[in-house]
């Protein structure tokens, strides 16, 4: 008799548990769908607009910052699995690294990088005029 190994087991179990839950979803989930259900829904903009809406540059902004940022989990990840394994020097580095992340992060923050200001009340003012500005299309 051929002996079973773990990974087998799983590659064996986990496809039936999935679609075990999705059939069980099926039968006993309640499914009502509406208007609102069924629309289409994409950053947070109405569909029943035109598909070319201007937006804001500090969209980009705010994702090119999310980028930068959540790189450093990929830059902190082999310190977190070998961590027992370093000494005093691998945790000096890694809270400079910290350091100079949150440092970035403050001045970014103070620069206004992360506030998205919305041009809704009056499209005449001296204020709207300037954000409007910062808009593309």
């Amino acid at each position: 008799m051929a002996t079973i190994n773990t990974l087998s087991v799983l590659f064996i179990l986990v496809p039936i548990l999935g679609a075990l839950l999705l059939v069980l979803n099926l039968l006993l989930a309640v499914h009502n769908p509406d208007n609102q259900k069924i629309q289409s829904f994409e950053c947070g903009f109405s569909a029943f607009s035109q598909t070319r809406s201007r937006f804001s540059v500090a969209f980009y902004l705010v994702g090119i910052l999310f980028l930068l940022f959540d790189l450093e989990i990929i830059l902190i990840f082999p310190y977190a699995v070998s961590a027992y394994n370093n000494e005093a020097y691998g945790l000096w580095m890694v809270v400079i690294f910290i350091l100079i992340l949150t440092l970035g992060f403050v001045f970014e923050f103070g620069k206004g990088a992360l506030k998205i200001s919305t041009v809704e009340s009056d499209s005449n003012s001296a204020s709207n005029i300037a954000q409007k500005n910062d808009y593309i299309i």
